[in-house]
C-alpha cells in the first residue's frame, strides 16, 4: 500500500481527478481517499511509487509520499490545475 498526502485537494472533482490519473497508469490499482485528511492511499498492481506520483503530479496536485515512500521524478510535470483554485 502506498500513501500520499494531496494538501491542495479540497473536492470531489478533485478526488476524481486523482483516481483517474491513478487508473490511467495502473488500472488494477485499488484507489482509496480521505478528502477530510487529505490522504490518498493506492494498492498498485502494476505501478511504482515514482509512477503514481507522477501520474498525481501530472493530474495537477503536489502528492507527498508518507511512511519513507518518496516518489522520484525526473523533471516536476506542468501544473494542469483544478477547479478549486
Amino acid at each position: 500500500m502506498v500513501t500520499f498526502e494531496v494538501n491542495d485537494m479540497t473536492c470531489g472533482h478533485c478526488v476524481s481527478a486523482i483516481t483517474k490519473a491513478v487508473a490511467f497508469v495502473d488500472p488494477g490499482a485499488k484507489v482509496q481517499v480521505d478528502l477530510a485528511s487529505h490522504r490518498v492511499q493506492i494498492e498498485p498492481t502494476a505501478s511504482t511509487v515514482a509512477v503514481l506520483g507522477d501520474a498525481i503530479k501530472t493530474a495537477g496536485f503536489t502528492p507527498v509520499a508518507l511512511a519513507g515512500e518518496v516518489p522520484q521524478s525526473a523533471q516536476a510535470a506542468p501544473r494542469k490545475g483544478c477547479c478549486c483554485g
